[in-house]
C-alpha cells in the first residue's frame, strides 16, 4: 500500500508489537507525531525530557524483555537523548531511537535545531540510520527491530528527515532481512563445549561467574539449574543480580569493588573461573594482573569482541548463553559435586570471617536497613531500580533479589538521574508489581521534573530518597583518599522533596525514625500515586567492602569490626 513515511513508522511499530512509546515532540518529528494521533494500538508516554524518554525506554526493555522504543526531535531532542543512547549501549539494552532530522535540503546547512546525530550516535549505538527515502523505511525499521534484540543486544537509532516522514511510498514490511555482515553465532561449538566440562570436571576449586549476558538471554533457570547440578559456587555481578535467589546457598554475594569479601576472595582463590555473559569489568576485575591469576578460564559469551578483551580465555565458547548451558547440562554427569565439599567449606569460612554487614550506632537511620527493610516487606512484589551513587551499591548488597530482571540499575555508563524515569518505564511494563526507585538527594534532581509524567500518565512510581546532604560516592572517595578535601559534594542547601512531590500532584513524606519510615511506606502503596519518602539517613556512612581503584581483589577495604547490628 501506499502510505506516507511518518505511517509506515507507526505500521512498522504495530507490525513489532510495540504497545508503549516513550517520547517528545518537536518540529522535525511532527509528521510521526500526527500519525501517532490517528491511531489506537499503542500508547505514547510523554516525558518531560528527552534523556528521561530513553531511560523510561530502557526500564520497559530490562523488565519486559521486549525492544524498548522511544521517539525525539532533531536538535537539542537528539542531543538530549544521547546520555540514554551510551548507557543502553554500555549495558546492552535492546533500543530503538527514532528521532526527527531537518529536511534533505538543508542537511549540512547549519539550519534551525539540525545536528549531526548519525555522527553523534555512531560510536553509542550498535548500529544507526539516515533515512533519505520513504521506500526504505519499512526495510530499515525492520533491520533496527531484529539488530536491537539479537545478538548481544543495544540501542539502535534510526534519524528520518522531516520530508521523508512526509513521502508517500509503497510500504511492504513483509520482507526477508538478509544482513550479510551481521550473522550472530548463537550455537556453542560442541568440541570445545566438552573440552570446558572435563575441565571443570578436574578442578579443584571453580566457581561460576555469573555476567548480565545471562539476564539478557533469559537463561536464569538454566543457569540456576547448572549450578546446582555441579555443586559448583557462583558469584554474580552487579548488572547479573537476581539469577540466583538470594538465599541461596550456593551463591557467595556480588563480587568487585564494592563486592562482599567471600566473593573476591573466592575469585582469588579460584583455580577455575567459568564465565557466562561476563565482560570481566574493570569494577570487577580490579587490578587485572592479579585477578584470578591461577584460574583456568571458560569464558561464554554471544559477543566475539568480549572474549579475551581483557583476560585470557583458556576455553572461549561463542554463543547463545541459554543455547550453551543447555549443551553444558547435557554433559554435567561427569562433573561430581562432592569433589567441591572442602571448597564450599572454605567460602562459607570467609563469609563467617567478614559477613557483609553494617552497624546500628548513629541517632540517624542508617542506608542500609532502609533497603532491607523494603526487602522485607515486599521482597519479591517490587521492582527495584536505582540511580547511581552509594545507594545504588547499598542497593545491590542488600536488598534480597530473587528473580532475574527486578533489579533495573546503570552498571556500565554509571548514569546519575536513570532512576525515577527507568522506573516509570518498569511500571508501565509490569503494573502488578510495586515500582521502587532507590535514589539520593544528588540524583533525583536530575530528572525530578519526571514527576509531572507520572502523575499524569497514573504510574506510581515510589522514590526512596536516601538523603545524607552529600554527593555520597564522591565524598567517599574525598574522604578516603583526598584528605577528607569535600570540594563541592556537601548537598546542605537543599529542596523541601515533600512540597517538591506535592506540587506535581504527588505525595510526600519526610521520617526520621524506623517507625515513620514503615508508615510511609505503607501510606505511599495505599495512596498508589507518585510519591517521594525522603528519609534522613546517616551522613558520613561508607560503602563497604571497597576495592580502591587499581587494586587487587584480595586487598579489600573493610568495615572497621565492632557490635552488630
Amino acid at each position: 500500500m501506499q502510505i506516507s513515511g511518518a505511517q509506515m513508522v507507526i505500521e512498522a511499530l504495530i507490525a513489532e508489537g510495540v504497545d508503549t512509546v516513550f517520547g517528545y515532540p518537536g518540529g522535525a518529528i511532527m509528521n510521526v507525531y500526527d500519525a501517532i494521533y490517528k491511531q489506537d494500538k499503542f500508547r505514547h508516554i510523554l516525558t518531560r525530557h528527552e534523556q528521561a524518554a530513553v531511560h523510561a525506554a530502557e526500564g520497559y526493555a530490562k523488565v519486559s524483555a521486549k525492544v524498548g522504543v522511544a521517539m525525539i526531535t532533531s536538535g537539542p531532542g537528539f542531543t538530549n537523548a544521547v546520555t540514554g543512547l551510551a548507557d543502553a549501549y554500555m549495558d546492552s539494552i535492546p533500543l530503538v531511537v527514532i528521532s526527527g532530522q531537518v529536511p534533505m535540503s538543508l542537511i549540512g546547512t547549519d539550519a534551525f535545531q539540525e545536528i549531526d546525530a548519525v555522527g553523534i550516535s555512531r560510536s553509542c549505538t550498535k548500529h544507526n540510520y539516515l533515512v533519505t527515502d520513504a521506500a526504505d523505511l519499512p526495510r530499515i525499521l525492520k533491520e533496527a527491530f531484529y539488530i536491537a534484540r539479537s545478538g548481544r543486544p543495544g540501542p539502535v537509532h534510526v534519524d528520518i528527515p522531516k520530508d521523508v516522514t512526509a513521502q508517500i511510498a509503497e510500504y511492504n514490511y513483509d520482507i526477508k532481512l538478509d544482513l550479510e555482515t551481521y550473522k550472530p553465532h548463537t550455537k556453542g561449538n560442541p568440541r570445545q563445549i566438552k573440552k570446558a566440562i572435563q575441565a571443570i570436571a578436574n578442578s579443584k576449586r571453580p566457581v561460576f561467574y555469573l555476567g548480565g549476558g545471562i539476564i539478557n538471554s533469559n537463561a536464569a533457570d538454566e543457569v540456576r539449574e547448572l549450578v546446582h547440578k555441579t555443586g559448583i559456587p557462583a558469584v554474580e555481578t552487579f548488572m547479573a543480580r537476581g539469577t540466583l535467589v538470594h538465599d541461596d546457598a550456593l551463591l557467595i554475594g556480588m563480587l568487585g569493588m564494592h563486592g562482599s569479601y567471600a566473593a573476591n576472595m573466592a575469585m582469588s582463590e579460584t583455580d577455575m573461573v567459568i564465565a557466562l555473559g561476563a565482560r570481566f569489568d574493570d569494577r570487577v576485575t580490579g587490578k587485572l594482573s592479579e585477578f584470578a591469576k591461577n584460574a583456568t578460564v571458560i569464558h561464554v559469551d554471544i559477543d566475539p569482541a568480549s572474549i579475551s578483551k581483557l583476560v585470557n580465555a583458556n576455553f572461549p565458547i561463542v554463543g547463545d548463553i541459554k543455547n550453551v548451558v543447555n549443551d553444558m547440562l547435557a554433559q554435567s554427569s561427569v562433573i561430581d559435586a562432592q569433589n567441591y565439599e572442602q571448597w564450599r567449606e572454605t567460602i562459607i569460612n570467609f563469609n563467617e570471617l567478614h559477613p557483609l554487614t553494617y552497624y546500628e550506632d548513629s541517632e540517624r537511620l542508617k542506608p542500609q536497613w532502609v533497603i532491607e527493610r523494603v526487602g522485607e516487606l515486599l521482597g519479591d512484589d517490587a521492582n527495584i531500580s536505582t540511580d547511581v551513587g552509594q545507594h545504588q551499591m547499598w542497593t545491590a548488597q542488600f536488598y534480597p533479589f530473587s528473580r532475574p530482571r527486578q533489579f533495573i540499575s546503570s552498571g556500565g555508563l554509571g548514569t546519575m538521574g536513570f532512576g525515577f524515569p527507568a522506573a516509570i518505564g518498569v511500571k508501565a511494563a509490569a503494573p502488578e508489581k510495586t515500582s521502587i526507585n532507590f535514589t539520593g538527594d544528588g540524583s533525583i534532581l536530575m530528572n525530578c521534573q519526571e514527576l509531572m509524567t507520572a502523575v499524569e500518565k497514573k504510574l506510581p512510581v515510589i522514590n526512596i530518597i536516601l538523603n545524607n546532604n552529600f554527593l555520597g560516592m564522591v565524598r567517599q572517595w574525598q574522604t578516603l583518599f583526598y584528605d577528607k578535601r569535600h570540594s563541592e559534594t556537601d548537598l546542605s542547601v537543599q529542596p523541601n522533596f515533600v512540597k517538591l512531590a506535592e506540587a506535581f500532584g504527588g505525595i510526600g513524606y519526610r521520617v526520621t525514625t524506623k517507625e515513620e519510615f514503615d508508615a510511609a511506606l505503607q501510606d505511599a502503596i495505599k495512596k498508589d500515586v507518585v510519591a517521594f519518602i525522603e528519609v534522613k539517613v546517616e551522613r558520613f556512612e561508607n560503602v563497604m567492602p571497597m576495592v580502591p581503584s587499581g587494586g587487587s581483589l584480595f586487598n579489600m577495604m573493610l568495615l572497621e569490626k565492632k557490635e552488630s547490628k
